[in-house]
């Protein structure tokens, strides 16, 4: 059965389905001998679909894999860095370097916690479209006291890059002289925002810990280990992502990101 190129990508555990777009406008994808194009359909089993000039083989399509990783300070959440710094890849076991994982978004180099790792494309677009925003738990120490208003203007939300934040959920856990600890739970994941809106509030942020990703917590996983989704946390986060494509729908397109939290 043909479907789109982009899609196929993504099940073969070539890119993510956005990535393959990407891939497929370079001019990198070849269908039976001729550059695609974006929006193309075809099928493995009778084409031949090659990237970079290497064939994908019909029969080889990898296992899926979803995978919860406790990604430390100074990680980055890509599969390679120019830099030399050690990567999401670098956290699992040399069998899955070679399967198309990758993150599904990001955290940044210096916040910690959970972060989501599979090579289903699909499952990625799902979770990361802007339209299919699953809602994200964060732990979050903020230099200073943080007075009355500045939770409500947080919880109301905030102009950035010209466009609203989403209301979102803060709680004070413990006040102290010199810092605030707050649960802060997204609704979106704009670049940097927590950062970025605290900042813009007057507060700088100590430390940044993401605990969980949907109804997917990171419990007492060790920092640097990983573990598999279970089925019922994989059909959970699926189904959140349908309710939350349903309220994203209501918004104005504005207030909808395309950037990883």
């Amino acid at each position: 059965m043909s479907e789109r190129l982009q899609k196929i990508l993504s099940q073969y555990g070539v890119a993510s389905r956005r990535q393959a777009e990407q891939l497929i406008e370079a001019g990198q994808v070849m269908v039976n001998g001729e550059v695609a194009h974006l929006g193309q359909r075809a099928d493995p089993n009778c084409d031949r679909i090659e990237v970079n000039h290497r064939p994908i083989q019909a029969h080889h399509r990898p296992t899926q894999h979803y995978l919860l990783l406790h990604k430390p300070r100074g990680m980055v959440s890509t599969c390679a860095d120019p830099e030399g710094r050690p990567t999401v890849l670098t956290a699992l076991s040399p069998d899955l370097h070679t399967v198309g994982i990758h993150p599904v978004g990001r955290l940044d180099a210096y916040t910690t916690g959970a972060l989501l790792l599979t090579n289903d494309g699909d499952f990625t677009f799902r979770l990361t479209h802007p339209r299919h925003d699953v809602s994200k738990t964060y732990r979050v120490r903020l230099e200073g006291q943080v007075t009355a208003a500045t939770l409500k203007a947080w919880r109301q939300g905030i102009w950035l890059d010209h466009s609203p934040t989403r209301p979102a959920r803060v709680e004070v856990i413990s006040a102290g002289s010199t810092d605030t600890h707050l649960e802060v739970i997204l609704q979106e994941g704009r670049n940097r925002q927590i950062r970025r809106v605290a900042q813009a509030l007057g507060h700088r942020v100590l430390d940044l810990h993401r605990v969980a990703v949907g109804s997917v917590h990171l419990g007492n996983l060790d920092v640097g280990a990983y573990r598999a989704l279970s089925s019922a946390e994989i059909e959970a986060l699926l189904a959140e992502s349908w309710v939350q494509s349903d309220s994203a729908a209501c918004l104005p397109q504005s207030s909808v990101s395309h950037s990883p939290s």
